[in-house]
């Protein structure tokens, strides 16, 4: 009878031993798959951050070329060229008025700058035609003001050769007597307006004035 007590003791063991290595089979075999899974997950984020360096590097050469004179270049900033200062008499009737008016122009480089010098005493001529049609009381208005600026541009464009887009006439801005002719005229079909011709890009980028005096 005392013999066969350690045959039952030796068959409940081998179950308890083989239990042991299945599980240690799965814990192996999890942690091999949190291994697998960590370093996908770390080649993932690793090729997002690459995509997004890529991304941020290409950003601001798409916003400079989109956000023309938004925000100013501070690597390539733009080329100021101070014209000599013009006393001019206006365009007033009853009293006699002039305006001391100091100008900038801001262009695109030093180059365009220079080229602009050899074309100063035509620039300047085109410059004081405008003044002289200009009356004071449109001066010391700043949509006056505004409006002198841009047609500075424009003329000092001109001179250079360079075509630019003329404004829009605000025609129903300007009051009309109602007459029989005015309304057969309104019924007649109005006449299209002509597709504006796409205009080269201007070196010249704005009309600064540094000095305005009105007297």
């Amino acid at each position: 009878m005392s013999a066969a007590a350690p045959t039952a003791d030796a068959g409940g063991a081998a179950p308890a031993k083989k239990g042991k290595k299945k599980l240690l089979i799965i814990v192996v075999v999890a942690v091999l798959l949190l291994a697998v899974v960590g370093a996908g997950g770390l080649i993932m984020l690793k090729k997002k951050a690459a995509a997004a360096e890529a991304d941020g590097d290409d950003a601001p050469a798409a916003s400079a070329h989109a956000e023309h004179g938004s925000k100013p270049d501070l690597k390539h900033p733009p080329t100021f060229l101070p014209l000599d200062p013009f006393v001019v008499n206006l365009a007033d009737k009853e009293a006699d008025r002039y305006a001391q008016i100091g100008i900038t122009i801001e262009v695109e480089d030093a180059h365009f700058a220079e080229q602009m010098k050899a074309f100063m005493p035509a620039i300047r001529n085109g410059v004081l035609m405008i003044l002289a049609h200009k009356t004071s009381r449109e001066l010391l208005e700043r949509a006056g003001k505004e409006k002198l600026a841009d047609e500075i541009l424009r003329e000092s464009s001109r001179t250079m050769g360079i075509e630019v887009e003329e404004p829009d006439e605000d025609e129903d801005a300007k009051p009309k007597a109602k007459t029989e002719d005015s309304a057969d005229a309104d019924d007649k079909p109005k006449k299209k307006k002509k597709k504006r011709k796409a205009v080269e890009p201007n070196p010249i980028k704005h009309v600064h004035f540094s000095n305005f005096i009105v007297q």
